[in-house]
């Protein structure tokens, strides 16, 4: 239960739908960029060794900032894609057989007890685990012409969230296998059950907002105050 943990951000995107003048992570919430948040989050719990961030090789915000230099802190170049900057991210880890948690840039409220939780299931696994919301709206599946096909059971139904934890190995590998067969990955957990593999679902805190549209900015600084008054 001693064994240290590596944390991958990939952090390459440009987050468009966020219409602003730099990528959404470089946003400034609560005194500090999103990233910063986020890696602050992060490095803050005791399980964490190293963080390794992909970035874009253009990339001309993430050097300017003050963690910049955090020796916890390894950059690598991040790629077009998730899974290109997942990779980067992962050949950077030289003990394959260690344990990897894959968390998004734009995720910068994740709380402490609910990365506990995460961390004592994944290690009581074969195949790692994720964190999750219980979906709680009426669910509807459209039918392309923005009109509703059918209401869709939300039993057992969750919203995926990050940090996700496994293997390094084991992701790597079922990462390439699932890419190798034209799968479409919307996150990690998706490639291992591509491969016939089921992560654990670990209840998480609805509160570890993604921020995604420019409306979540007000919303995520809301919360991260309520963190910082909680987890000093």
């Amino acid at each position: 239960m001693t064994e240290k943990i590596t944390a991958v951000v990939p952090a390459a995107g440009i987050g468009s739908r966020m219409a602003a003048d730099r990528p959404k992570q470089y946003l400034h919430i609560a005194g500090k960029t999103i990233l910063e948040h986020t890696l602050d989050r992060l490095l803050s719990h005791a399980a964490i060794r190293r963080v390794i961030v992909a970035i874009s090789p253009a990339d001309p915000y993430f050097h300017a900032l003050p963690l910049a230099d955090d020796p916890r802190i390894t950059v690598v170049d991040g790629g077009a894609e998730r899974a290109d900057s997942v990779f980067a991210g992962l050949a950077a880890i030289e003990d394959e057989l260690s344990w990897v948690l894959v968390h998004d840039a734009a995720r910068p409220c994740v709380r402490r007890a609910d990365l506990d939780k995460l961390i004592a299931s994944a290690r009581d696994s074969d195949c790692g685990a994720i964190l999750a919301a219980p979906v709680r709206d009426t669910m509807k599946r459209g039918n392309g012409r923005q009109g509703i096909a059918e209401t869709v059971c939300r039993d057992d139904l969750w919203h995926a969230l990050t940090p996700q934890m496994f293997r390094v190995k084991q992701l790597r590998d079922s990462l390439q296998y699932a890419l190798s067969q034209g799968a479409v990955i919307t996150d990690e957990a998706s490639a291992l059950e591509f491969c016939g593999l089921q992560p654990r679902l670990v209840p998480g805190r609805s509160d570890n907002l993604k921020v995604t549209q420019p409306e979540d900015l007000a919303l995520a600084e809301f919360y991260l105050q309520q963190l910082m008054k909680d987890e000093p």
